[in-house]
Order: C-alpha cells, then structure tokens, then sequence
C-alpha cells in the first residue's frame, strides 16, 4: 500500500465557516434589498405627502378680510318728530250774548291783553245796574241802623232806654253790614262777567282759527271755539325715541331739526324734558325737544326729521352686513384665527342696511372674513388674500379693451 494521503475530494471547507459565509451572504443581499427598497419608497412618501399638502392648500379657499370699524363715541339716531307750538289754547266766552265785533283774524300776531271780540250782553248790563242800585239801599239802610245803634247806645248810659232795645238795633247794625258786604261781593261778580264781554288774548302769539262772527250767539263757558292761539316762538317738537337708545335721550343732548320742505336747512334744537317711562305699547320713550322759532320760519303741526347726537359710551364693532352668516343655529360671522375659519355667535345692534353694529361676540383684532362662501365650515383651513392680490387677480382675469 502506498504511503502519500489519499486525494481530497469535493469542499473541504469546516461546516462552520461556510454557513457563516452563506449567512453573510443573505444579509447583504438583504440590506441591499431595504436599501433599494427606502430609496424607491420614501421619495414616493415624500411626494405624496407634498401632493397631499399641495391638494389641501388648493383645496383651501381664499377669503379677504378685514378688522371690524370701531363705532363712533357720538352716534346719530334720525327720528319723525311732530312739531307743535309751545303754548296752544282755545279761547272760549265767559259770558253770554251776541258778538258785537271781532278785531282780528287768522294769522294776527296779537299781544297778551288785546281785545280780540266783543260780546254784547244787555242782561247782564242791566243785572249789575241793579246790583249797584242794591247796594246804595244796604249802605244807607247800614249807615241808619248804626246810628240808631250808637244812639240808642247813649240813652242806655243815661238809664233813658232798655237794653233790650239797645241790643236789637246794635243786632240790626250789624246784619246790615253783612247785608253790605254782600252786596258789595255780588256787584263785583257782575262787574266780572260784564269785563269778560270783552275777548282778550291770554298770552303772545298767532290766531289760528276763528269760529264766529258778528252776530252770532255766544253761551258762556266751553261750548263753542271763539278763536285758537298759539305761541310759536319756541316749538315743541315730540319724538319717540327706542328704548335701546333711552339711556342716552337725556336734557341737554343736542339735536338738530330737518323739513322736506326745506332742503339743505337744518334748525338746531335740545331735548329739554323726558316722559322717564318706556311706553309699553311701542316700547319708546317720549322725548321733547324744543326748538328756537323766532324766525317764523317752522309751523306748528309740521312733520319733520329730528337727528338726535346721543353719546355712546361703549362703541359697538361695525362690520358690513354681507359678512354675516345666517346658519339654522343662529347668526354667525367668520373670522380666521391661526390659519383657520371659526363661526362665532354674535349680537347684532342698530342694522342701516349697509353695514351693522355687533353688540357682542367679536374682538376688535378679529379677522373678520368679507363675503364668505355658503360653504364655510367651522375650522376649515382658509387662505388669506391681500386686497391688492384680489384686485390683481381680479383685473387679470376681465378682458382688455381692443385684446383679440
């Protein structure tokens, strides 16, 4: 037999170190597969979540806004008003009889005391003749019943007389003077009524109306209209004023008066008195506001404007009425906060049409979103566009005079 080692056949590699190399083997070509694997994945990952982002920004729509106007510390409410002279009485007869003469007519200025009529009264003439005539009788049958008392009186002291007939005619002196006094009292009332035959005005001012004439029959007390006056140098000018602008309807506060039939002029006035009480019906408070007519130029009865300057000492938030959002729970406005949309609930106050004060629900740094769509949701992602980005985009897309 021969002595050199027989040939080595196949691999003779230690099993050990070749799994080791196969295992080796595996993982490399493992990594490698992650390797290609993250290379291919995560630029996808990246471009669809950009994608994404770029969708919800598109997506997102884009609203102009703007800060809510803060509310003025003067305000002006403008309200119908009923003008009304200062003072206004008719003027009735305190005496009956027939008008003998009436001096002045409709549209007479006329003084306090001037005779405006005169009423002829014959009875009540002759009534206070005999009154007088009365009165003469008492005062002699008074001034023969003193002196038979004060004589009567001296004969008592010379024991000449009785007492008891001293004691009635001092008793018939005396009812004499009551006799006197009462007949004086009922001359004077006759003398009344016969003055009152004579129409005087009560006060300065114009006759508005005259319902008599020469001739006519004329009962004593308010039974018929003899003349209407009124003072109208200063004007009562009576509005309504609601009652969320009450508190401020106080004396002193300026207001100026308008008329159609005076374009351009405006008269000043003031409110010098309140009713103080809210009228439950309308839910308005009566306020007076007296304005200087010494012109003549207003007439009592008019309808006029009355622009009434009330303070405001908390200024509402103005906003203009499109950026309201009338939704099933209630009014809302947008404003944008930290990218987003929110609706909030707020109070509305005195509406123009045009714009309208938010009493409550809105801050003054608040963006408030300026016709915003139907379609807004509460914490919808909103891209805020400047003005002039708008009227860029505006103005680019309208066709050009001439393009083709």
């Amino acid at each position: 037999m021969s002595d050199e080692p027989a040939a080595r056949t196949g691999d003779d590699t230690p099993p050990p170190l070749k799994a080791r190399t196969g295992l080796v083997v595996m993982l490399a070509i493992g990594a490698g597969a992650v390797i290609l694997a993250i290379i291919g994945i995560v630029p996808r990952v990246r471009a669809r979540t950009t994608l994404q982002r770029n969708t919800d920004a598109l997506a997102a729509p884009d609203v102009l806004v703007a800060r809510p106007t803060v509310g003025k510390l003067l305000r002006e409410i403008v309200l119908p008003g009923n003008v009304r002279a200062y003072t206004d009485s008719p003027v009735y007869a305190r005496t009956s009889g027939y008008l003998k003469t009436w001096t002045f007519d409709i549209g007479a200025h006329v003084k306090k005391g001037q005779r405006l009529a005169v009423i002829e009264s014959p009875e009540v003439d002759e009534q206070l003749a005999q009154a007088r005539a009365d009165l003469e009788t008492v005062k002699a049958n008074s001034r023969y019943a003193h002196t038979q008392s004060a004589r009567y009186q001296g004969l008592l002291d010379q024991n000449a007389v009785s007492k008891q007939d001293t004691d009635n005619f001092k008793a018939q002196a005396s009812s004499t003077s009551n006799q006197v006094q009462s007949a004086t009292s009922n001359v004077r009332r006759l003398e009344q009524l016969t003055s009152f035959e004579n129409v005087v005005a009560p006060f300065d001012g114009v006759i508005t109306a005259r319902s008599v004439d020469i001739g006519t029959l004329i009962d004593a007390g308010a039974v018929r209209e003899l003349f209407h006056l009124v003072s109208q140098d200063v004007l009562r000018v009576y509005i309504n004023v609601p009652q969320v602008y009450s508190a401020s309807a106080v004396p002193g506060v300026t207001a100026a008066l308008t008329l159609a039939e005076l374009p351009g002029r405006s008269f000043p006035g003031t409110v010098v008195r309140t009713a103080r009480a809210i009228d439950p019906a309308s839910r308005t408070l009566l306020v007076e506001v007296d304005v200087d007519n010494h012109a003549q130029e207003l007439l009592p009865g008019a309808y006029a404007q009355v622009h009434l300057k009330l303070s405001n000492p908390r200024p509402a938030l103005i906003v203009p009425v499109p950026t309201l959002i009338f939704r099933s729970e209630g009014l809302r406005v947008a404003v944008v906060r930290d990218g987003k949309a929110r609706l909030v609930p707020v109070t509305i106050g005195r509406d123009d049409g045009k714009t309208v004060e938010v009493a409550s629900g809105l801050r003054e740094e608040d963006e408030v979103v300026q016709n915003p769509p139907d379609s807004l949701i509460d914490g919808e992602a909103v891209n805020i566009v400047q003005p002039q980005r708008a009227a860029a985009a505006s103005g680019a897309g309208a066709p050009r005079d001439g393009g083709r």
